[in-house]
């Protein structure tokens, strides 16, 4: 095959179509008619000597060749890009452009927000879409893909080369229970604490959490009342029961029912959980992505630091 005076915006459009799947979409993604990238697909099924793509019932699907050469491929784009110092400006006052965001639950509740209201006033013209995730390592399934260019949740179990990440914000812990409740007048002992029956937010339905491996280490157990994935209806739920939970805390005050909850430190030492912005490496030079990641780490309220104040003990 001669591929001697390839046009490389051809090589850019099929990059595009296996991470959108999509000729519209493709199109929106490079900036090109989508005339222009069907155009790009026949010649480069020519030029290839396969389909490249077929259409199934959830879009364009890749030929086995096309998934041959996506990777490589896109890693060499990558790298033209870098070597040729790719520096195109991305106005957010009017250039008009989609971002698709994944977010696991407590970002999309702390984060999009302030978002909107910041795209609303800086970026008019930008338009979000927002996919949702449960398990940590679904984020890196789908920035792999090339269906979202942002995810926000807990860091990967597994850091990869081509995920790159930046740390956002962290949530300290707290243990929370009914006003009223019993236990709720004094502070929490772990004797106390292990003798309650305890809620537990699993999004990955597990019945054994961070908690659990604490007490399992000083040789105790404690009984799980209710495990659930939604940690936004915990709070509610231990406001009208016995139960007490540990969650963190930013949840707690953004759920609406911190005015019902007595909030204690936990009787454990339990780490902050930190939640991080991950995206692509192959985006990571692209003018408009860095403008939405710069805008993401910049929002008021986010930072390094703990993004709730310190706890102190709400009367019962």
């Amino acid at each position: 095959m001669d591929l001697h005076g390839i046009d490389l915006n051809l090589l850019v459009a099929f990059d595009a179509l296996l991470a959108e799947r999509s000729v519209t979409r493709a199109g929106a993604r490079i900036y090109r008619s989508q005339p222009a990238v069907s155009a790009a697909l026949a010649r480069l099924r020519l030029l290839l000597k396969d389909e490249l793509f077929v259409r199934g019932p959830n879009g364009l699907q890749p030929t086995p060749r096309a998934l041959d050469i996506g990777e490589p491929l896109s890693q060499a784009l990558a790298e033209i890009q870098r070597i040729l110092q790719f520096t195109q400006a991305f106005d957010p006052g009017s250039s008009p452009a989609t971002f698709t965001i994944a977010l696991s639950e407590h970002p999309a509740f702390v984060l999009l927000p302030r978002l909107i209201a910041f795209l609303a006033e800086a970026a008019p013209q930008v338009d979000l879409r927002v996919r949702s995730f449960t398990a940590r390592d679904d984020a890196v399934a789908l920035l792999d893909a090339g269906e979202v260019d942002l995810a926000v949740g807990v860091p990967p179990t597994s850091p990869s080369g081509r995920i790159l990440t930046q740390p956002l914000f962290e949530e300290r812990f707290v243990c929370v229970m009914r006003k009223g409740h019993p236990a709720a007048k004094v502070p929490l002992t772990l004797d106390a604490f292990v003798e309650l029956t305890h809620l537990l937010v699993s999004p990955e339905n597990e019945r054994f959490g961070l908690v659990d491996a604490q007490l399992a280490q000083q040789g105790l157990q404690r009984r799980l009342g209710l495990t659930l994935p939604h940690m936004y209806a915990a709070p509610m739920l231990v406001a009208h029961s016995d139960m007490v939970a540990t969650l963190m805390h930013g949840a707690v005050l953004a759920s609406g029912y911190g005015g019902e909850l007595c909030v204690q430190p936990p009787p454990l030492a339990l780490a902050p959980v930190p939640f991080v912005m991950a995206w692509h490496r192959r985006n990571d030079a692209h003018p408009a992505q860095r403008w939405l990641r710069d805008s993401v780490a910049g929002l008021p309220g986010l930072g390094l630091g703990h993004l709730a104040p310190p706890v102190p003990l709400t009367p019962a």
